[in-house]
């Protein structure tokens, strides 16, 4: 472990925010972006992430975007958004949390369980930044995709 969190977990995070970055500049759900790079983009991702963070994220996110084939859509978050925009690493930091959770109580990878978490109706509650959700405790938002809702 080198600084503040552990590396994987940094890795974590690097490509829940190239998700959101990916998501917001081609106007598409996270849920989408996710199936559309699959398990083994998604995988490589997190196994290259500290050689990706070195670069430039336009450029990283163009390479995904060309090799799954990822078109524009109509999905903007942040248009539709009547306060304060959460950055892209914001949003990747909530994602993190909530998939090492997924992980730690579910048993699992973290790779199924980011698929887990992005396409569970959590995701949609994240990506809508008109609420507060995304805002709310770790331990809450998990809680919400354990108990299949919110409360």
């Amino acid at each position: 472990m080198t600084g503040r969190e552990d590396s994987k977990e940094n890795d974590l995070f690097f490509t829940c925010s190239l998700i959101d970055y990916i998501a917001r500049k081609t106007k598409n759900k996270r849920a989408d972006i996710v199936n559309a790079l699959g398990k083994a983009r998604v995988s490589k991702i997190y196994d290259l992430a500290d050689v990706y963070h070195s670069d430039n994220l336009d450029r990283v996110s163009e390479d995904f975007i060309e090799s799954a084939e990822i078109k524009d859509g109509t999905f903007d978050s942040v248009a539709n958004t009547k306060y304060s925009v959460p950055s892209h690493w914001d949003i990747g930091k909530v994602f993190k949390r909530l998939i090492l959770g997924i992980a730690r109580e579910k048993h699992m990878d973290v790779i199924d369980a980011l698929f887990e978490a992005y396409n569970s109706f959590v995701s949609s509650k994240i990506e809508d930044f008109n609420s507060s959700f995304y805002y709310d405790a770790p331990q809450n938002i998990l809680n919400a995709y354990l108990d299949g809702r919110i409360e």
